[in-house]
């Protein structure tokens, strides 16, 4: 494009050399003539002087003269010429110059053309009609045609399979296209740009394919594996979620049926055996558990929940389920959350609750003397709350920290090892912490312990209250501890709320601290031995004096009340207890956490309850569970009976109250059975009955499908006894509104 105008500029000054060529001739031509005509007149004037020698002087004059004139014409003449040559000779150097210019470009363009034909790129433009006005040599080897035939015609290369065009920012359209060549199918990526035309004002489309098959097919075949995973995910998950209930409903009825038995009248060995298997079986039931956690996790299927909850009952509530096994080896456990912490935050409680039972269970396990402490206080950013789980067990040596968050890792993993597990725990729990934007992080020591902590973002709700606390402000409280897990957190507790207290872990330091001070309250743990002994030395100013008790010792409170102790309190030590005692009456002997446990099957009054489950073992435990509980069970064994049984219970006015339904039955399963229900109570006017799903799956999917079919509740088994106290003290509730 940029050869043209130098070659035109090349042409001007050749046909101005020619004008001055023809100039400089002219002027030559006409000096030579006056000069010739001035030697004629001359030779003629010499002759007539040689005739006449008088005035061969006037002739002699007038020649020179003559001359001088013709030589003062010749002179600029000669002048012109000269310049006119120098411009001769600048102008042949420019010509020339501009000819190695022209050269050059002509290279250039020839390595640029044998550039764009190396790369391989297929190259073709077409004008407005469609028609081609170039191909490179790559384009015609895809056509498998000569570039004169192409030129000046409309051929399409042929197209298999075309993709959705994309405009680029640039302007530029780009699309990816399967080309049918001589030589097999292949993948070109286009780039198609308007360009304007050479030597006029058109604009043609430009378009320039790249060879993208191997990337083609290498996406093709990430493509297939990705679908390949997603389905071998999908069929681990059904396989997992089948092993699951298939484990979990033996299991359900093995579990059931040792709690049954627990409650009969047993022998101190058939007790024994008794507890090993439910023993057993719940640990059966938390290896599937994390087993099922894992497999959610590592295929991404683990959704996050945010409710509004309140912190303080899940972590005593992770605390009492952690308490029998921490008592069983004679340590101790307890909690204690900072005033500072919000009581009801948005988040997922049963994730927060499951890192705490993973953290807690393990620092139980591998803790053989003191105890563990659970402690929750404000986290360093807003919003942010930080758990900390402390315990006196054997420590991490600092090799395996590195691995204790890999999966199925253990700080001890050799084939000697004392303890077991599965080794997902802490993986578990770091997944977890950072599916919720926290972190987790864990310090220790060998033979001094270890603390696990994790921080997660759990924002205050807006109708959060403070919690209501007594004010203590001059109470002075002596507490008398052989360990100082439960006791320096009592102190922590009653310290936040006004206290002064001290703790004692000598019986001969406590009675000099009795002697020497006037102590308002008297807390005393029952394992120092020697209680009953300490509050007899205790003043009379004492107005308050409490025992520690775990469950396992209750029976010996009437002689402790005989010893003189005003109340009790049940380790691990709830802090609505902890304030309610301290603001009770002197000698109430009921602590708020007793007549909550007398009541946990009073109450709930009798209810008409039908049972769809078609094992029979654990429809068994489900009629021998409800008949204790004082309630009127009937058995379906299948989703057509459980029909058929509520249309009958209709008919008949004796409508049931609540209905348990197993999600798998044969023939018409729990999902089909619940809706048939539904569409009845819809066609009768019936008032709508509670329906609970039984079920041993687990995942988000099915407590959906339990939710559409039109289910109010769900249970997993194996049947947990107090979530079903629950849920039947829901369902009188709402009776007796």
């Amino acid at each position: 494009m940029s050869i043209r105008p130098r070659i035109t500029g090349s042409s001007r000054v050749r046909a101005a050399f020619d004008r001055l060529a023809r100039q400089i001739f002219v002027r030559v031509a006409l000096a030579i003539g006056v000069m010739t005509a001035t030697l004629v007149y001359l030779m003629f004037v010499l002759h007539a002087a040689s005739t006449k020698g008088s005035d061969v002087l006037l002739l002699a004059t007038l020649a020179t003269a003559l001359t001088a004139a013709a030589c003062g014409a010749l002179a600029p003449l000669v002048r012109k010429n000269r310049l006119l040559r120098e411009e001769i000779d600048r102008l042949e150097a420019c010509v020339e110059s501009l000819s190695d210019r022209q050269w050059e470009l002509r290279e250039a363009e020839e390595r640029t053309k044998s550039l764009i034909e190396a790369q391989g790129d297929v190259i073709v433009r077409r004008d407005g009609e469609g028609r081609i006005t170039y191909a490179n040599d790559a384009f015609c080897a895809l056509a498998g045609r000569p570039r004169d035939a192409l030129i000046g015609s409309t051929f399409v290369l042929s197209v298999l399979e075309d993709r959705q065009a994309a405009l680029l920012p640039d302007g530029t359209r780009a699309r990816d296209q399967k080309i049918d060549t001589t030589s097999g199918p292949r993948w070109i990526s286009w780039h198609e740009v308007s360009v304007r035309s050479y030597g006029s004002d058109r604009t043609e489309t430009q378009s320039v394919g790249r060879d993208v098959t191997d990337r083609a097919l290498t996406e093709q075949a990430l493509a297939e594996a990705r679908d390949q995973a997603d389905a071998a995910n999908r069929a681990k998950s059904r396989f997992l979620a089948m092993v699951s209930h298939e484990i979990r409903t033996p299991l359900n009825g093995i579990l059931g049926m040792a709690g049954m038995l627990r409650e009969t009248t047993l022998t101190p060995e058939q007790t024994t055996y008794v507890k090993a298997i439910q023993s057993s079986g719940d640990t059966l039931l938390s290896l599937i558990e994390e087993i099922l956690d894992f497999s959610k996790i590592e295929a991404g299927k683990l959704d996050l929940d945010r409710r509004p909850f309140d912190i303080e009952p899940l972590v005593e509530d992770v605390v009492e389920l952690l308490s029998p096994r921490a008592h069983v080896k004679s340590i101790e456990i307890a909690s204690f959350i900072d005033e500072q912490v919000p009581r009801r935050v948005v988040g997922d409680a049963a994730r927060v609750r499951q890192i705490l039972l993973n953290l807690a269970g393990n620092a139980v396990k591998f803790t053989e003397k003191g105890g563990v402490s659970i402690t929750v206080e404000p986290g360093s950013l807003p919003a942010e709350i930080a758990f900390a789980v402390r315990d006196s067990g054997i420590g991490i040596a600092p090799e395996a920290q590195t691995r204790i968050f890999e999966e199925f890792e253990q700080a001890d993993g050799g084939p000697t090892r004392k303890f077991g597990g599965t080794g997902l725990g802490l993986a578990i729990s770091k997944r977890l912490a950072d599916r919720m934007g926290g972190r987790i992080a864990m310090t220790s020591a060998p033979g001094v312990g270890s603390t696990f902590s994790f921080t997660v973002a759990l924002p205050r709700t807006e109708d959060a209250k403070p919690a209501s606390a007594p004010n203590l402000a001059g109470t002075r409280v002596l507490i008398v501890a052989p360990t100082q897990i439960e006791a320096h957190l009592l102190a922590r507790r009653l310290t936040a709320w006004g206290a002064r207290a001290c703790v004692v872990a000598e019986p001969s330091g406590a009675l000099s601290a009795l002697a020497e001070e006037g102590w308002d309250a008297l807390i005393v743990d029952h394992a120092l031995g020697d209680a009953a002994e300490l509050v007899r030395a205790c003043p009379a100013t004492t107005r308050l004096r409490l025992v520690l008790l775990t469950p396992q010792t209750r029976n010996e409170l009437a002689a402790l009340k005989e010893a003189g102790f005003t109340g009790y309190l049940v380790k691990p030590v709830r802090a609505a207890s902890l304030a309610a005692r301290f603001g009770a009456e002197p000698d109430a002997c009921e602590p708020p956490e007793a007549a909550h446990e007398a009541g946990g099957e009073a109450g709930t009054g009798s209810l008409s309850i039908l049972v769809a489950e078609d094992n029979e073992i654990n429809a068994l435990l489900a009629r021998a569970l409800l008949a204790r509980l004082g309630h009127q069970p009937t058995i379906a064994m299948t989703g057509a009976d459980a029909v058929e049984s509520f249309l009958a219970a209709g008919a008949a006015g004796r409508p049931y109250d609540l209905v348990l339904m197993d999600l798998h039955m044969p023939g018409i399963d729990g999902l089909a059975a619940t809706s048939r229900i539904r569409a009845i109570e819809a066609e009768t006017g019936a008032p709508r009955t509670r329906i609970i799903a039984l079920t041993a799956n687990v995942t988000s999917e099915d407590r959906e499908a339990c939710l559409a079919a039109g289910m109010d509740g769900f249970l997993v088994k194996p049947l947990d006894r107090d979530r079903l106290i629950e849920a039947l003290t829901a369902k009188s509730a709402s009776l007796a509104a």
